[in-house]
C-alpha cells in the first residue's frame, strides 16, 4: 500500500481497508460486530486491549483472525503462578546435544515485526511479569542480553480471568491504565451465531477456519502513520469539547449531578480516576470511531459508543463497592450520559 503525506489522501484510501479488515474477523468469529468494531478502533487508535469472558467464547481466535488480517507475527503466553520475567524473553533448555541452550522466548522469537502479543490470564502471573508487560506496553521496548529490543508495532491484548480468585494477582493501576480499552466478550446473543458455532464443523477446526481470513489485509507498518492521520484530519468542535470536559466532571463528581444509584452512597461511590491521559484516549478512540463511521468530525454519539469500555476501568470505586463494580458504574456511566445535556 502506497501512503502518500496528504492526511485526507491517506484517510480515504485506508477507509475502506478498514471495513474490509471488520468483514474479514467476521468471517472466523461470529455474532460479535460491537466486539470487532471496538477492536478495530484500538487498532487504528494504536492501543493496548484488555479482554474479559468465560473460557472458551473465541478470545483467541478472534486475535490470530486480527494478527493474520493486519499481516503482522503473532505470539501469546500464558499467565501462571510461577512464570517470571524471564519467561517472557528467553527458552533455556537442553539441546539435543544435550549441551544447554537459551532461545528467544515468546516476546523476542518475532523481533520487530510482532504485531499482536496476547497474554493470556494475566491475572496468573506476578507483579514482577506485570512490571515488564507495563514497559513493553508504554514504551514499546525491553531490556534482555544486555541490550534493548524495540516493537515499533506490537498490539498488547491480555485476558483476564475473573471467575478464579485463588493464585491470581490483581493488575496495578499503572498497569490498567496502560490498556485503551476493557472490553468484554460474551458469547453470541443470536440463536443462528450459536447453532452455527456447536454444528458447523467449519468452526471446530480453528486452524482451517482461520485460512479463509485474508491475509496482510492492513500493513503493520504503515498503522502508526494512518493512526496520526486519523488525529490530525478528524475534528472536534468547541461544543463537543465542553460536552466532553462535562462527561469527565460528571463521573468524577456525580453527587453535583444529582445522580442517584439504588444502595449506594453517591458522595462517596467514586475515589479518583478518570485521569487526563484517560480523556486523551476517550477523545483518540472517538475520533477514529468517527472516521470509521464515515465523518471527519466528533460527534456525541461517537464518545459515548466508547465511553464504557475506555472510561469504566479508570474510575476507582469505594472499596465496599467493589463487588458490584460492573452494575454500579454501568448505572453512573448511563447516569451521567442521562444528566449532561449534549451539544
Amino acid at each position: 500500500m502506497h501512503l502518500v503525506r496528504d492526511p485526507d489522501s491517506v484517510l480515504s484510501d485506508w477507509h475502506a481497508h478498514a471495513l474490509r479488515f471488520e468483514r474479514e474477523i467476521g468471517k472466523a468469529v461470529l455474532g460479535q460486530e460491537r466486539v470487532i468494531r471496538l477492536l478495530t478502533i484500538a487498532t487504528f487508535a494504536r492501543g493496548h486491549v484488555l479482554l474479559e469472558g468465560d473460557v472458551g467464547v473465541g478470545k483467541t481466535t478472534l486475535l490470530r483472525a486480527m494478527a493474520r488480517a493486519i499481516g503482522g507475527a503473532f505470539e501469546r503466553i500464558e499467565g501462571t503462578i510461577d512464570l517470571m520475567p524471564g519467561d517472557l524473553v528467553y527458552h533455556a533448555h537442553l539441546g539435543e546435544d544435550g549441551k544447554p541452550r537459551i532461545d528467544p522466548g515468546p516476546l523476542l522469537r518475532q523481533g520487530e515485526d510482532l504485531s499482536i502479543f496476547f497474554f493470556n490470564e494475566i491475572n496468573r502471573a506476578r507483579p514482577q511479569v506485570h512490571s515488564l508487560l507495563l514497559r513493553l506496553m508504554a514504551e514499546r521496548s525491553v531490556s534482555a542480553f544486555n541490550r534493548e529490543y524495540r516493537f515499533p508495532h506490537v498490539q498488547v491484548f491480555a485476558d483476564r480471568n475473573r471467575v478464579e480468585r485463588e493464585e491470581t494477582f490483581e493488575l496495578p493501576a499503572a498497569a490498567r491504565d496502560r490498556f485503551l480499552m476493557e472490553v468484554q466478550v460474551l458469547m453470541p446473543a443470536e440463536t443462528e451465531a450459536r447453532r452455527e458455532l456447536v454444528f458447523d464443523p467449519r468452526f471446530h477446526d480453528v486452524d482451517t477456519l482461520l485460512m479463509d481470513v485474508e491475509s496482510g489485509v492492513l500493513d503493520p507498518e504503515a498503522l502508526g502513520t494512518v493512526a496520526r492521520a486519523i488525529q490530525i484530519g478528524v475534528r472536534t468542535s468547541p461544543a463537543l469539547e465542553q460536552y466532553t470536559l462535562a462527561l469527565w466532571e460528571g463521573v468524577r463528581d456525580p453527587a453535583a449531578l444529582g445522580l442517584a444509584i439504588d444502595g449506594v452512597d453517591i458522595d462517596r461511590l467514586v475515589q479518583g480516576g478518570a485521569s487526563p491521559r484517560g480523556m486523551s484516549y476517550l477523545v483518540r478512540a472517538a475520533r477514529v470511531r468517527a472516521w470509521m463511521e464515515g465523518r471527519d468530525m466528533v460527534v456525541p454519539e461517537d464518545l459515548r459508543a466508547v465511553f464504557p469500555e475506555v472510561m469504566a476501568h479508570r474510575i476507582f470505586i469505594d472499596p465496599v463497592y467493589e463487588l458490584r463494580r460492573e452494575p454500579i458504574v454501568a448505572a453512573l456511566i448511563a447516569g451521567v450520559f442521562e444528566r449532561v445535556p449534549a451539544p
